[in-house]
C-alpha cells in the first residue's frame, strides 16, 4: 500500500490519508473521534453520462440492483444487516458518479466494509432475472412518483434536454426513459457491472472514530482479493461552446398550481475558480430570502411566491445556473421575465456590494462546514474530489478558494454568462384557472426535488435509490 498525508494548512484541522491497493482501489481515511461512529462511502466513476443511446437509466437501475443481494448476502440482506447493527445506508446516482454509503457504530465498521466488498466482488453470482424485473418496476415507479405524476416534475428533464443538445452525454437525466428501462436486459446489467464496477474505477473513504491501521487491514482483507480489470471506455466528450448563443424556449401546458418560469444558464465547469465565482453570483441573486431576486419579485413587486437561483456543478460538462420562479395569482410570465432580466443586467453592470459578498461567502462557508461537519458528509466530499478531480485533499480546502474570489470576478462571470442569449427557458402554463397561492410555501411544496431551491442540497440532481 502507498501512503500520503495531507498538509493541515487551510483545512480547519481536518486531515486525510490516501492509500491504494494493488488491484487499483483508492482508499481515503480521515480520523474523527468526536462521536463513536464511522462512515463508509464508495464512489464508482460511472453515471448517466457513460450511458449510450437506447439504454438511458441503466446506471440508476444498476444502483438499485446492487441492493438485491450478492454471493454471501441474499435478497434484502444488506439493508437488514446494516440497520440491525444500528447503522443507516443508501445509494445515489448522478450524471457523473454512483455512490453507496453507510454510517455505523464504530464497532460495526468491519461489517460495512465486508458488505461493500462482497457486492463489489461477487454481485454477478446473485444477479438474476427475478431481481432485474423487481428493480426495473421499482425504478419505473420512482419515475412516476418524482417526475411524471407531480406538478413541475418534468422540469429538470426538459430543461436538461434543452440545455445540452441531442447526442450530448448530459442530454438525458439519470432516471432514464420508460422505453429504455423496459428495453434493458439482464445481459446489459451484467456487462455494465463488468465494465464499471472494478476496484480501479472506485474510491473508498472511511471517516470517523477509526483506527487507521486496523481499518486498512480490514480493507486489504476484504477488498484486496477482488480482481482488477480494465476495459472501461472513456466518457464521451461533454465540452460545449462557452455560451449557448441564443435563447432556447419551451412552453409546457400542464395541471400545475401556478405559472412558473424556469431557466438554465450555461456556466463554467466545476473545479474552476470561475465556477466558484458563479456560485457566489447565484447566491447573491437567488440564494435565499435575502437575495436580490427574492426581494424584488416576492417582497417588493409581489409578482412571485417563490424565487431561487442555484448552481448545478458539473465537472465533465458546463455547469448550469438553475433559476426557478413561481408566479403569484394571475401574474403573467413576461412580467416576471422582464423583472429578472432587469435585475441581472443591473448586477452585471454594478456587481455585488461588499455586504452581499460577505453574506454570500458566509453562506457558502456554512454549507461547506455543514457537509464536512458530519462523518458521512466528509466521506462523501473526499470521494467526490478524488473521483472528479483526482485529489481528495481539495475537499478540505474548498472553502478557502471560495473566500479568495473577488467581487470583480463575480461581476465578470455574471456579465459574461447571465444573459438572455445563454439560457434555456421553460414556461409552465396551467391548464386550469390559476389558484392564488397564499405563501411561498404553497408553491414550493409542489416543486420537483431537483428545482433551483434544492438543487445544491440534492447534490447534482442525484436520484435517491430508496
Amino acid at each position: 500500500m502507498g501512503h500520503t498525508a495531507t498538509d493541515q494548512a487551510g483545512t480547519g484541522g481536518l486531515t486525510a490519508t490516501e492509500h491504494r491497493l494493488a488491484n487499483g482501489l483508492r482508499v481515503v481515511l480521515s480520523e474523527d473521534h468526536l462521536t463513536p461512529v464511522a462512515a463508509v462511502c464508495l464512489w464508482y466513476d460511472v453515471g448517466s453520462r457513460h450511458e449510450v443511446k437506447g439504454r438511458t437509466g441503466l446506471a440508476h437501475l444498476f444502483e438499485h440492483l446492487m441492493f438485491q443481494g450478492s454471493k454471501q448476502v441474499q435478497g434484502n440482506g444488506h439493508f437488514e444487516l446494516v440497520q440491525g447493527a444500528g447503522g443507516s445506508l443508501n445509494g445515489t446516482t448522478s450524471f457523473e458518479r454512483t455512490n453507496y454509503f453507510e454510517t455505523m457504530p464504530t464497532h460495526q465498521l468491519e461489517l460495512a466494509l465486508w458488505l461493500e466488498a462482497d457486492r463489489m466482488g461477487s454481485l454477478l453470482a446473485a444477479l438474476d432475472d427475478e431481481s432485474m424485473e423487481n428493480q426495473r418496476d421499482v425504478v419505473k415507479n420512482e419515475r412516476r412518483q418524482r417526475y411524471d405524476n407531480v406538478p413541475y416534475g418534468t422540469a429538470f428533464e426538459k430543461l436538461t434536454a434543452l440545455a445540452y443538445p441531442e447526442g450530448h452525454p448530459y442530454h438525458h437525466t439519470p432516471i432514464g426513459s420508460m422505453a429504455d428501462l423496459d428495453a434493458a436486459t439482464l445481459e446489459d446489467a451484467r456487462a455494465f457491472f463488468r465494465t464499471y464496477y472494478a476496484p480501479g474505477n472506485a474510491v473508498l473513504s472511511v471517516v470517523g472514530d477509526i483506527d487507521p491501521e486496523q481499518t486498512l487491514a480490514w480493507i486489504e482483507k476484504y477488498f484486496g482479493s477482488i480482481a482488477s480489470h480494465d476495459g472501461k471506455p472513456a466518457p464521451r466528450d461533454g465540452s460545449l461552446p462557452e455560451t449557448i448563443g441564443e435563447q432556447l424556449r419551451e412552453v409546457v401546458e400542464e395541471e400545475v398550481p401556478a405559472r412558473a418560469l424556469m431557466a438554465a444558464y450555461r456556466l463554467p465547469h466545476d473545479g474552476t475558480r470561475a465556477c466558484d465565482a458563479a456560485d457566489l453570483a447565484l447566491t447573491v441573486l437567488g440564494g435565499g430570502e435575502s437575495s436580490r431576486l427574492y426581494n424584488r419579485l416576492v417582497r417588493r413587486d409581489r409578482t412571485a411566491v417563490a424565487a431561487g437561483f442555484g448552481l448545478l456543478r458539473l465537472a465533465g460538462a458546463p455547469s448550469l445556473g438553475w433559476l426557478d420562479v413561481k408566479t403569484s395569482g394571475d401574474v403573467e410570465v413576461p412580467v416576471i421575465e422582464a423583472a429578472i432580466d432587469e435585475e441581472l443586467a443591473r448586477f452585471a453592470e454594478e456587481g455585488p456590494t461588499a455586504e452581499e459578498m460577505e453574506r454570500a461567502q458566509a453562506q457558502l462557508e456554512r454549507e461547506w462546514l455543514d457537509r464536512l461537519g458530519t462523518v458521512a458528509g466528509r466521506a462523501d466530499e473526499l470521494c467526490r474530489y478524488a473521483v472528479l478531480f483526482g485529489d481528495p485533499q481539495l475537499a478540505l480546502t474548498a472553502v478557502q478558494r471560495v473566500l479568495e474570489v473577488s467581487a470583480e470576478e463575480v461581476q465578470a462571470v455574471a456579465k459574461a454568462k447571465l444573459r438572455p442569449d445563454n439560457r434555456a427557458v421553460l414556461v409552465y402554463e396551467p391548464t386550469s384557472p390559476v389558484e392564488i397561492a397564499q405563501s411561498a410555501e404553497d408553491a414550493e411544496g409542489a416543486e420537483d426535488p431537483d428545482s433551483a431551491a434544492t438543487v445544491e442540497a440534492t447534490d447534482e440532481n442525484e436520484e435517491a435509490a430508496k
